[in-house]
């Protein structure tokens, strides 16, 4: 029998992705109840940054698929001071933010993603860095395993790390 994560397939995240990022943006601020709705996630610009993908602004990303259909995604985003997210470190380091589709958790899907855009972002010579909600142990130990580390000034804020 074929593995799961041996069926997963890992492509380049592209602009046409901007369904799949409005649906992971949205999963990843309902991670512990649901909270906010795909309007909300579209209409509010703290939100709908997360959703548009802007090679030309630096950002990049990761798509894992199995049966062709899209199953999780990494992706970094280049923003500015002036459009902070909530893991914002400074104009040089993308935020990343990374979703895998609940039926495919616990399958090394989400290292495997995270894995493949670190990769990038080394050969990018980049660091990122990414905020985990307070009470999300399951990501912050994923994160930490991989080598993020918390910014000191902003453990309040669960903001994190990983420099090449």
């Amino acid at each position: 029998m074929v593995d799961m994560v041996d069926r997963v397939r890992l492509r380049p995240l592209t602009a046409a992705d901007d369904t799949l990022l409005a649906t992971a943006t949205l999963e990843n601020l309902n991670w512990a109840a649901p909270r906010f709705t795909v309007a909300d996630v579209l209409e509010s610009p703290e939100f709908a940054k997360y959703t548009q993908l802007s090679l030309s602004r630096g950002d990049f990303g990761v798509v894992a698929e199995a049966d062709g259909r899209a199953v999780g995604v990494a992706w970094a985003l280049a923003l500015s001071a002036r459009d902070a997210g909530y893991g914002f470190v400074d104009d040089r380091t993308p935020e990343f933010s990374l979703w895998v589709h609940r039926t495919h958790r616990d399958r090394g899907i989400g290292r495997r993603l995270t894995a493949g855009l670190l990769a990038e972002a080394t050969l990018r010579t980049c660091r990122v860095s990414l905020s985990v909600e307070a009470g999300n142990s399951r990501a912050r130990h994923l994160y930490e395993s991989l080598g993020f580390t918390a910014v000191p000034d902003r453990t309040a804020d669960g903001v994190m790390l990983w420099q090449p």
